[in-house]
Parts: structure tokens; C-alpha cells; sequence
């Protein structure tokens, strides 16, 4: 026996302990080797493979061949199905019976055709409970099914997590057997694990630490493995130590289950309906044994992926739902990315998501629930106010790579003033796994607000890959409660936890402007086909939206396609998940996203067709639809018999061409120097050459896909290697173009068309990029006359400004940053602003504007932007302010094309929509959501100033109301309408919303 004075060497008693649990050399003091008793072999099990992902029913009625334990099957992303035959002895009556199930494959058990639990193994769970007590009763002959994905919960890297799947692994199941399960070992182990890490975390010389530590001794002390008897009184000294309670001054820990699964990232969609199954159907199963277990659990895709595959399942989580043990949040559709979707996409993300929410569960989220995204745009306190939502959870600023951010609870403000309750969990994770250390010092330690909040969240449960809590998880959080010396541990929800921190928010500190995630930098550009693609489909849906609108105003048979545009919707708003949009994902996800975007163009160009010829009827001229409420006067390429550029003044929305004849003299701004383009007048600085192209070594410490650190900046090259020399293409006219031919490299060229057109205020800049680097990143600079300490960038519904010098450590972290369809570096009475069609990536140092338009990381994918890729950016000088020079309109305009259609020649020119004053933005004409004779109309405030507009239209508008962004009108607040139109008041960047009743 050891005995008290023995204590001095701390040490060696804890060494002791962790080998009297754990020692697989002496098996008389292994406790953890008698978790499991008797065993006995299956009495048959057979396999079927598969290629696809399939149902339940149709691989039950597959022939299933003898299988033996570890033999191989695969390859990667195949599923092999196993039937289980097994028969429990009678002599195990009175035990707690288990299958033993141990794959490197992520595996799902299906019993009596329903699924029943999730299986993986780095998941920490690898058995499924036959029998809690086995009874005369039950059936003691069994066959089980087992649905095992052939991944593992990371998918398929080849040597590290983030690299591109081994596509010929195999996979095999290691562990098919049944056995007794001792529960009475498995509470003492955990006894033991949670006293020795209390030991660990409050030191040996803390009186409550010295205390654990004694406690421990006593239990080794009583312990007699080969006993079991013993095992009783061993738990009864833990117990009498997690019972002795805190004070009423610590913190409250607010325990939440949690099983973030990403919609997509190192594996494809149609597996993690797979996981979501796995996941959820084992927290179906932990309900039903801990009633006051609570789980969260966001994102409506995810949901009615599990309502269309396990139907039998999504009944079970509504019934939890009820109970409210089973809680929906975040509000969205997907937890998408925060910085690069549009303002509408956002506006959709909630809409589709509350209503989701609403309809299949009676409830509406009251906070946005975003753990794992790259950075957050200073927009989203405006938008979730607007949908109902006034908290919001979130912890990935924690990976800041330069400077800490001081606050776990605090207000964030947003561009326009909305204000929403914000928490970081101190414990920097969305999946904790119950442990002292994850409810312990990391609240002292790593709250930043203490004194201000006393409450805060643990989030536990495996994520990333799904998984969830296990009852391990909530065995360990059982026993710390209320245990002295430890924050006090309570099952919770969000409501509780924000309803907390909400009546203690009086001292809390605020935070104004966008929260910049300082690193993932390089997911601003990183699979520059999907950012094209998202911001093409929502210039087309956008289009589909006003076009539909006024079709269904001017011709009362037009049936406004409700049910395909909110498919095409949710695939767009599926795409922008925090992994697809980003570009962080492996291949297969990469195929997925570009496919769905072809579904969207294909589908979308049909509703658009026929929306447009509602509008204008059948006929041989050639009309112009015009989706932006101003008048647009560009140069587009029509069939005219000559095939000539034509130029005309559009109008909001709809325009007839005639032709008219300019003449240009196109280069009369430029000056040559062979493929540079020297000067813009006043613009470019003096010996610097404007567009110029610039390679940069591209090799980040890890995360390839996702991160450009600052470095790459020390190893700038010039792009000079002229394949063809600058030629014209066009002059005179209504087009003036030149074009040339650079080479990056053996194997990526740059082609380009510099195109000026009669009217157009900047300069446009086609390109093709033959491209086939490798760690490699693309970049184009224009270092212009203007001297600023700030650049202003686009953001959804607005913009903002940051810094272009290099002060502070928080200056510096912005060495790549993202913006939208602009930014723009201005001086008093001059700038220049930068626009783009499909890029995100922005650096503004000193006076040189630089876009980022190529990367090429090798992992998560190995083929990542390899091949051709189309883009335009354009430059822009401008006298005034870029708010007086309509940079925000020609950045619409060129984002939002105009485009022909077919149309009788009698067809009138009309506009249905005009606002009367370019700050304010018409964003968005839609159907209502409840109302079939109603429109959406919304609007935003662009310029930062406060304005009161009139919206004029020509539509038969009865009645107008204000309303939020989930189109749940205000009857006390009705919009002022008189003979001139709509009168609204706007503060900056305010979104209004409007029902209009036809």
C-alpha cells in the first residue's frame, strides 16, 4: 500500500495511476484491458460492394459473399455492405452486450431496415449496444446490416489530412465481434482519467490538485483488477470528490453537443448525407438513454438531406425537436462563407434557412451560428437583425495569425450601426470531448472578458467529418458539474447561455467593422472557376428575379417560376458553403460545384428566355433587357446583317436598339510601350507601368489551399516575355481594341484584349490565362498618382475603407484582403478605381492597386486551377469622388450584362423601376414568398450617407409595406407613397425592404 507520507513524490503517484489504468505490460493492473469480457465470434458474415452510394433496400437485396475479417475491399469513395448474422450465448443473461466493429471505413448500422448507429472508429466509436441488460425476452438471434463508406472521417488524404485522396486505398473491417461490456470498468476509468487530468491542469501544489492526486492514490489503493467488488468502493471516493461544490462566483460553462459537418471539403456532397446520418441517428440514440442531453445542430441543407434519405430518422429529430432537446440553429441554409457571397446570396442564406426551419420544426433561430468560416463581413450584424436573428456564435478568429483579438463576448457592430450579442467560446473549439482541460483553466486563462461575462459555451462533440458526442462525453461533464475548483459545467442551449450574457451585457465592450480572420487569405482567389461561377449565377438569378417580376406585372398567364428558382437558389447558396466558394475542398467537390453552376446557367438561361419573351412578344427586332434602374449607354454586339458593335441608351429595364454611328478616337487616354500599358493620363504614376502582370512563389506552412503568407511578397516577378507583340484589332467606331500575348512560363500564357468603347468611363481588360503552375500566384498591378491612407473596397450592400500602409501589426495582417465587383484608391477631386467580374483578392499598399486573379496549390487538390481561364477587370480614373464618378454603378454594369432578345418592332421602350438618387441601389425585384400579387423590392443606402429616395414605378402598386428580410411585414409601418412614388429614408448603408401588393 501507499500511504500519505508517500505523497511527496507527486510524480511518481501520478505515473502509478496512468500505468495502473493503462499498462499493457502487466495485466493485473490494466484496467483499461478488462473494458471488455467475454467474447464470441458472428456466427456469419458476408459482404456486397458497391460503386455507388445506394439505399437500404436496394443492397439488402443484393447477393452478399463470405467475408473474413481484414481482408481488403475499396477502392476509395466505394461502399461495401455487410451482412451480420450473430447469436448472443444465454449465458450472457443479465450483461450489457455489444457488437465489436472496428473499420478504418466510416460505418452505419442498420437494424430492421432503419438506421441505428454511426460507427467510426476516429470517432471514438466502435461498438454498437445489442443489449443493455440482456433479457430471456429479447431476441437472442440477430441480423444487422452495416453500411461501411469506404473513407474514414477526413476522407481519403494521401499522407497528411488536407492532401488529395489516395483514390486506389482499400479498406478493411479489423473488428467483428461480440462482447461483454464491463460498465462498471469503464466508470472507473473515467473516475480516473477525469482526477488525473484535474491534477494535470490545477498542479500538484493547489490544494484542490493535491487533493485529486490524494484521491487517486486511495483509489489504486482499493482497486483489486482481478475484484470487481472492489471496483464500488473506488467509485465512491471519486464521487465524494466531484461532490464537493463551488461557490456561487464561478464560472458557468454552458455544455452543448455539437457535430459540425462540413457540407462539403475533403470529400463529396453525397457523403455527407451519409455523415449526417452516421452523426445524428447516434445522437438519437444518446437522447434515449440521457434525457437531459441537448444538441445543436445548423444548417437546413443538412436537414433535408436527412428528410429526403432517412425519412424514418428526420421523424425521430423532429420529435427531439419538440422536447427541445434536439435544437436547429444558425438560421441558414449552409454555413456559408462570410466574406465573398453577395449581399443577396446572405439575404437568401437566411430566408431559405428560417423558412426551412419554420415549416419542418414551428421555430425561428435567434442566432447566427457560424463556428468555422474565413473571416466575417462587416454587413452580417445588419443582414441577421434583419432575419430575426440577434446573437451570434462563432470561434475562428481564434486562428489569427498575427495578433490576438481581445474579446470572447462583446457587441459587434456592423457597417450601418446594428448591433448583435457576439460569443467566441473561449475554449477556441467547436469540438471539445468533455475533458478537464476543455471546461477548466482555458476559461481563466483564455477568457478575455472576465468580469464582464461570467458565462460561456462548450461545444462538444468530433466535427469537421461529423461524428458528434459520445457518452464518454457526457459521462466526463457528468461528473464535473459542480465540482470545487472548476467553472461549473450545465446542459444548455444557445437561448440560455445568450439570455445570460445578454442581462450581464452592460459592461461589455464593443467592436466596430468587419471581423478579418488573419489568415486563409488565400481563399480569396484559390478555384477561380467557382468564384466565377458563383458570381456569374448571381448575376443570372438576379436577372431571372426582375425579369420574372415584370413579366408576371405584364402578362397575366406569365407563371412566375417559383419551385425552379428556389432550386436553382439552393444550389448556388449550397455552393457557397465556408469550404466550395473558398476553394478548399478536394476535387471531386470542385467537379461537384462547376457542375451545379452549368445546372444554374443551363436552367436559368431557359427562365430568362422565357421571361423576356413575355415581355416583348415574338418578332424579328432586337430588344434589350436591362436589369440596372439606371440608363446604361454601352457598346454590345448584336446581328445587325453586319454583325457591327451598335450602341444605344438603355433604360430601365427593357430598350429597343437603333443603330447609330460613333466615332472614337480609341486611344486618344493611352500611350504605348510594347504590351504595357504605360499611362493613363493622370492616373498612372510617372516610369511605372500600369497592368503590369506579377508571379509571386506561392508556398504556404500548410494549409496550401487556403493560405498565402506574407512572404510571397519578397519574391516579386515581373511577367516581360512577349510571345505576341501588341496588336490593333479594332479602331475606330464604337470599339477600339489592342491585344497581345505574354508568356508566364514553359507552360502558361497570358492573352489579352484591352477594349475601349464609346461612353465607357474605364478601360476594360479581357483576358485568358493558359494556366499550369505550381505553387505559383498570378497578380496584376497598376501603381497610380494618388496619394491616400486608405482604399475603399466594395462589401455586400456597401463598402469599406482599410489601411494602405503598414503601421501596426494590424495593418500589416491585411497584406491580401478581399472585396467585391470594386475598389478604388482616392485623393481629394481624383482616384482610380479597379473593377473585376469575378475576382475577390485585393492588395492596396502605398499607391499600387494590385488584383489577384491566379493561384496553384497542390492540396486539397492536385489539379486546382489548372487549365484555361476567362476574366475582365477594368481601370477606372475618375475626377471627384468615386461616389460622384458612378464607380459602384459601372462596377453593376459591368458585372450585369445587357442583354437581346427577340422582340416585335412596334415593342415600346418602358422602365418599371427608378430611383431618385444614385446613392441608393435597387438591388433585388422579387416575387413575394407568401403572396402571389406581391413583389419584394430591396434597396440599400451605397454612398455612407444619409438620404431620403423615391422609388418611382409603373407598376399598379396598391399597397406598400415595410417589411424584414424574411418578408414578414410591419403593419404599423406602411411606406409613404404620393403621385411622385415611394418616399423613403435611408441612413448609411441601410437595407430596405419592401412588400409592394399588385
Amino acid at each position: 500500500m501507499y500511504h500519505q507520507p508517500v505523497l511527496k513524490n507527486r510524480r511518481t503517484l501520478l505515473e502509478r495511476a496512468e500505468k495502473f489504468i493503462s499498462d499493457i505490460y502487466f495485466t493485473d493492473c490494466n484496467l483499461r484491458g478488462r473494458l471488455y469480457g467475454d467474447s464470441c465470434p458472428l456466427e456469419s458474415l458476408a459482404s456486397f460492394l458497391s460503386s455507388k452510394r445506394i439505399t437500404f433496400t436496394e443492397a439488402s437485396k443484393q447477393t452478399f459473399a463470405p467475408y473474413k475479417v481484414a481482408d481488403t475491399f475499396g477502392p476509395t469513395w466505394w461502399t461495401c455492405w455487410f451482412k451480420v448474422n450473430l447469436k448472443i450465448p444465454d449465458s450472457w443473461r443479465g450483461k450489457e452486450v455489444h457488437l465489436l466493429w472496428e473499420s478504418d471505413g466510416e460505418s452505419m448500422v442498420w437494424r430492421d431496415e432503419q438506421p441505428v448507429q454511426g460507427l467510426t472508429k476516429e470517432g471514438e466509436k466502435t461498438s454498437y449496444i445489442l443489449s443493455d441488460c440482456l433479457k430471456d425476452e429479447e431476441p437472442h438471434s440477430v441480423t444487422l446490416y452495416v453500411e461501411v463508406a469506404c473513407n474514414g472521417l477526413f476522407g481519403a488524404g494521401q499522407g497528411s489530412m488536407i492532401a488529395s485522396p489516395d483514390s486506389n486505398r482499400k479498406f478493411s473491417v479489423q473488428k467483428a465481434e461480440l462482447v461483454v461490456f464491463n460498465r462498471d470498468v469503464r466508470e472507473l476509468l473515467t473516475d480516473f482519467e477525469m482526477l488525473i487530468d484535474i491534477v494535470k491542469e490545477l498542479g500538484e501544489g493547489e490544494q484542490r490538485g493535491y487533493q485529486a492526486l490524494f484521491t487517486v492514490n486511495e483509489m489504486v489503493n482499493l482497486c483489486d483488477p482481478s475484484d470487481p467488488s472492489s471496483f464500488s468502493k473506488a467509485h465512491s471516493l471519486a464521487h465524494t470528490f466531484f461532490s464537493q461544490r463551488n461557490g456561487d462566483s464561478q464560472h458557468t460553462a454552458h455544455a452543448m453537443g455539437h457535430c459540425h459537418i462540413d457540407s462539403a471539403w475533403l470529400w463529396p456532397y453525397e457523403e455527407t448525407i451519409r455523415k449526417c446520418g452516421r452523426s445524428w441517428v447516434t445522437v438519437i440514440r444518446l437522447m434515449e438513454k440521457n434525457p437531459e442531453f441537448v444538441f445543436t445542430c445548423s444548417q437546413a441543407q443538412q436537414f433535408q438531406w436527412v428528410k429526403s434519405w432517412y425519412p424514418g430518422l428526420f421523424s425521430q429529430i423532429q420529435h427531439y425537436v419538440k422536447k427541445g432537446q434536439f435544437i436547429p440553429v444558425g438560421g441558414t441554409w449552409v454555413e456559408m462563407d462570410g466574406n465573398l457571397p453577395s449581399g443577396e446570396s446572405m439575404v437568401r442564406q437566411f430566408l431559405e434557412g428560417q423558412r426551412f426551419f419554420n415549416r419542418e420544426f414551428g421555430i425561428h433561430c435567434k442566432e447566427f451560428w457560424l463556428p468555422d468560416t474565413f473571416g466575417y463581413s462587416a454587413q452580417l450584424p445588419q443582414i441577421m437583425q434583419g432575419s430575426g436573428i440577434s446573437n451570434f456564435l462563432t470561434q475562428k478568429l481564434s486562428w489569427n495569425l498575427v495578433n490576438t483579438f481581445p474579446h470572447n463576448t462583446f457587441f459587434w457592430e456592423g457597417l450601418d450601426g446594428s448591433k448583435v450579442l457576439t460569443h467566441f467560446p473561449p475554449g477556441n473549439s467547436y469540438e471539445m470531448k468533455g475533458k478537464v482541460e476543455d471546461v477548466s483553466l482555458v476559461y481563466v486563462k483564455n477568457n478575455k472578458d472576465k468580469g464582464r461575462a461570467n458565462h460561456s459555451a462548450v461545444l462538444f462533440g468530433f466535427g469537421d467529418g461529423g461524428g458528434g458526442p459520445t457518452q464518454l462525453m457526457l459521462d466526463r461533464l457528468n461528473r464535473v458539474q459542480d465540482t470545487d475548483g472548476l467553472p461549473k459545467v450545465q446542459t444548455s442551449s444557445p437561448d440560455k447561455l445568450f439570455s445570460h450574457l445578454q442581462a450581464d451585457s452592460d459592461l461589455l465592450c464593443t467592436w466596430t467593422g468587419e471581423l478579418f480572420l488573419e489568415l486563409h487569405n488565400g481563399t480569396y482567389t484559390t478555384q477561380a472557376q467557382i468564384k466565377r461561377g458563383n458570381r456569374q449565377c448571381e448575376t443570372l438569378l438576379h436577372d431571372i428575379e426582375i425579369a420574372s417580376s415584370l413579366a408576371l406585372c405584364q402578362d397575366r398567364t406569365f407563371q412566375y417560376p417559383v419551385e425552379k428558382l428556389q432550386e436553382l437558389w439552393r444550389l448556388l447558396l449550397l455552393n457557397q458553403f465556408h469550404d466550395v466558394i473558398p476553394g478548399s475542398c478536394i476535387e471531386m467537390v470542385v467537379e461537384d460545384a462547376l457542375r451545379y453552376y452549368e445546372d444554374i446557367r443551363s436552367d436559368g438561361a431557359a427562365l430568362l428566355h422565357g421571361a423576356c419573351r413575355a415581355l416583348g412578344s415574338k418578332g424579328n427586332s432586337t430588344g434589350v433587357f436591362n436589369s440596372l434602374p439606371w440608363e446604361r449607354h454601352e457598346v454590345i454586339q448584336i446581328q445587325d446583317g453586319a454583325g457591327k458593335p451598335d450602341l444605344g441608351t438603355v433604360g430601365p429595364h427593357v430598350a429597343i436598339f437603333s443603330s447609330t454611328e460613333y466615332i472614337l478616337n480609341s486611344f486618344s487616354l493611352l500611350k504605348h510601350l510594347s504590351h504595357h500599358l504605360v499611362g493613363i493620363r493622370e492616373a498612372i504614376s510617372d516610369s511605372c507601368h500600369g497592368n503590369q502582370f506579377l508571379m509571386f512563389d506561392d508556398v504556404p506552412l500548410y494549409w496550401d489551399a487556403w493560405d498565402v503568407m506574407d512572404y510571397h511578397l519578397q519574391t516579386r516577378k515581373p511577367v516581360l516575355e512577349v510571345v505576341q507583340p501588341l496588336r490593333v484589332v479594332s479602331s475606330g467606331g464604337l470599339r477600339g481594341s489592342v491585344s497581345f500575348t505574354l508568356r508566364i512560363s514553359d507552360k502558361s500564357t497570358i492573352t489579352q484584349e484591352i477594349v475601349m468603347d464609346a461612353m465607357s468611363p474605364y478601360i476594360k481588360f479581357n483576358t485568358e490565362v493558359k494556366w499550369a503552375e505550381s505553387h505559383k500566384f498570378l497578380k496584376v498591378e497598376f501603381p497610380v498618382r494618388v496619394h491616400s491612407p486608405n482604399a475603399t473596397y466594395e462589401i455586400q450592400f456597401g463598402h469599406l475603407q482599410r489601411p494602405t500602409h503598414r503601421n501596426t501589426s494590424w495593418d500589416w495582417a491585411r497584406f491580401e484582403v478581399w472585396g467585391h465587383k470594386w475598389a478604388d484608391l482616392s485623393e481629394h477631386n481624383f482616384g482610380v478605381a479597379l473593377l473585376n467580374d469575378c475576382k475577390y483578392g485585393y492588395s492596396v499598399h502605398k499607391n499600387t492597386m494590385t488584383l489577384s486573379l491566379l493561384r496553384a496549390p497542390k492540396a486539397p487538390d492536385v489539379n486546382a486551377d489548372m487549365g484555361t481561364h476567362h476574366f475582365t477587370y477594368a481601370i477606372m480614373p475618375h475626377t471627384g469622388s468615386f461616389q460622384d464618378a458612378s464607380v459602384i454603378q459601372c462596377a453593376y454594369n459591368l458585372n450585369f450584362p445587357l442583354r437581346s432578345f427577340q422582340c416585335t418592332p412596334d415593342t415600346e421602350p418602358w422602365s418599371a423601376f427608378s430611383i431618385s438618387t444614385a446613392a441608393v441601389i435597387l438591388e433585388t425585384i422579387k416575387q413575394a414568398e407568401e403572396r402571389k400579387r406581391a413583389l419584394v423590392v430591396r434597396l440599400y443606402e451605397a454612398h455612407g450617407s444619409s438620404v431620403t429616395a423615391t422609388l418611382c414605378t409603373t407598376l399598379p402598386v396598391r399597397e406598400a409595406w415595410h417589411c424584414d428580410l424574411l418578408e414578414r411585414h410591419d403593419a404599423a409601418r406602411p411606406a409613404h407613397i404620393t403621385s411622385e412614388g415611394i418616399t423613403l429614408n435611408f441612413s448609411p448603408f441601410q437595407i430596405v425592404s419592401l412588400l409592394l401588393i399588385l
